[in-house]
């Protein structure tokens, strides 16, 4: 008999938005030189580009279906957000990101809502603030002169505008080593309020 307990499943969470493909496309051609000249970096896949609202790391499976129905009502009576997405940056010469334009105030305060009902359905919330952006690479230790310099392939970007479609609960499975994360809608809920 073996005596020994075993870790309960764990899924790393996080809440989000998506871009929709057509803004999503306008951004990886805007990127095509930085693909070229930086194939070393590790390029998040496109299907996968996203805005972070709340990260919720690790979290036991049986857990998250405690967030279904507050995120589906928060998602029914909230209005879509016109954004869109513009210029670049990084994050300690280690992350390539894109900004967020448009109702970037509306952003703040559907960040604050996810946050707060994560919070009311007693998960344990303590994330950063909001820097709303979209990432794209991450440099590989040694290899930093790829993201400095693909910002500058950003500059003067102005991505048409769009509006949200759907509030993302997000489950990844986190890679090792030189695989990409994964990430896969656990649910979604269309922004349906006035």
């Amino acid at each position: 008999m073996n005596d020994t307990i075993q870790p309960a499943a764990t899924i790393r969470v996080f809440i989000a938005l998506a871009p929709p493909d057509d803004a999503k496309d306008e951004l990886a051609r805007a990127l095509a030189p930085a693909y070229a000249a930086y194939p070393g970096m590790r390029w998040n896949r496109i299907e996968d580009w996203h805005i972070t609202l709340a990260f919720l790391g690790e979290l036991p499976v049986a857990v998250v279906p405690r967030l279904h129905e507050p995120l589906a009502e928060l998602a029914a009576g909230h209005r879509p957000l016109d954004l869109s997405l513009r210029g670049g940056g990084q994050f300690d010469s280690r992350v390539l990101w894109s900004g967020i334009a448009g109702d970037v105030p509306g952003l703040h305060r559907l960040a604050d809502e996810v946050r707060g009902l994560v919070k009311d359905a007693g998960i344990p919330y303590e994330g950063r603030p909001l820097r709303p952006h979209l990432t794209l690479a991450r440099a590989r230790r040694g290899d930093l002169a790829g993201v400095p310099e693909s910002v500058g392939v950003l500059d003067g970007f102005e991505g048409r505008a769009w509006r949200t479609a759907r509030l993302h609960l997000v489950g990844s499975d986190y890679a090792r080593g030189p695989a990409p994360v994964r990430y896969r809608d656990i649910d979604s809920w269309p922004f349906t309020g006035a």
